[in-house]
């Protein structure tokens, strides 16, 4: 009884992540475009934060007693965010590339990516590497506040009609996103937990797949709607974006807070997230990322899942 009542309320959590994502994301975007910032730099900066938002809860809920938690989420997400969202939104629309921004920022996340791996080598990762995660976050921030400031688009908004009620519900989006995201982050980890320890999983193999999924539901749902509407760009400038943002803030704060523990067999995870991004460079090659391309990638994290659950 007592499971059942812990997988509805993991459900409702994932639920409450989703919304309180959503909402955050919507609140962000619309101020966003009233400073006239591009799309690529929106679905880079606001949409990849705020889709980021639930993992970062859902990590700081984990912080210290739960760290293996911490270390699936970021990783289970980062291959999700590749394999399900890019996989899925391309199989329904081929996925245009941009090379001119794209080509710095794919690199930057297998870079980071890389920096995540031999951080780990000490077999933790301290409150130190967590700093030094954070700082990388803070350079990161700069590199895309200033090529926001570049792409800034040149066109205005002449309405100012309705201009403080905008910025009142968009504000308001926000804080009822945060504050959604935290009891969604608790309910999420909290449950995840007890199940876990009922069938005998690990906490590290939870974080990979349920809480992983759960929490990129935002990045799937913003990025098929975006793409869907012709905004490509924030769909693929979300993901990559949320992958960054993922091991640097997330990844960061989660260690800064209290230290990750990194086991042998995480290395194989490791490897699975770098090859998924790695895919991405195939299409920076050819420009676009179209269906069977899609069919391989959503195929691949099936794969994955199945035989994470079977270790």
């Amino acid at each position: 009884m007592e499971v059942i009542l812990s997988a509805v309320l993991l459900l409702i959590g994932l639920v409450m992540l989703c919304f309180g994502g959503n909402w955050l994301v919507s609140g962000g975007v619309t101020i966003a475009k009233k400073f006239r910032i591009s799309n690529l730099v929106i679905g880079m900066t606001i949409v990849a934060y705020g889709t980021s938002t639930p993992e970062l809860a859902a990590s700081i809920a984990a912080a210290g007693d739960h760290s293996a938690i911490i270390l699936g989420n970021v990783i289970g997400s980062n291959i999700a965010n590749v394999g399900m969202v890019i996989g899925v939104a391309a199989i329904l629309t081929p996925l245009v590339i941009q090379k001119s921004i794209l080509r710095k920022e794919i690199p930057i996340m297998l870079g980071v990516s890389a920096l995540l791996v031999l951080l780990s080598i000490d077999g933790e990762l301290s409150q130190y590497d967590g700093i030094l995660l954070l700082v990388g976050l803070g350079i990161f921030a700069v590199y895309t506040f200033r090529n926001a400031l570049k792409q800034r688009e040149q066109s205005k908004d002449d309405s100012d009609s309705g201009k403080n009620n905008v910025y009142v519900k968009s504000i308001g989006y926000i804080g009822i996103g945060i504050i959604v995201l935290y009891i969604g982050a608790i309910l999420t980890v909290d449950n995840a937990v007890i199940i876990a320890t009922e069938f005998g999983l690990s906490e590290k193999i939870i974080g990979l797949t349920v809480i992983a999924v759960g929490t990129s539901l935002p990045e799937l749902i913003t990025s098929i709607i975006a793409i869907r509407k012709g905004h490509t760009d924030i769909g693929i400038g979300n993901i990559i974006g949320s992958n960054i943002y993922n091991i640097l803030m997330i990844m960061g704060v989660g260690a800064a807070l209290g230290g990750v523990l990194i086991t042998a067999d995480v290395y194989v995870d490791y490897a699975i997230m770098i090859i998924f991004s790695i895919s991405l460079l195939i299409g920076l090659k050819t420009h676009i990322i179209n269906k069977p391309m899609g069919i391989i990638l959503a195929t691949g994290y099936i794969l994955y899942l199945i035989t994470t659950f079977l270790k």
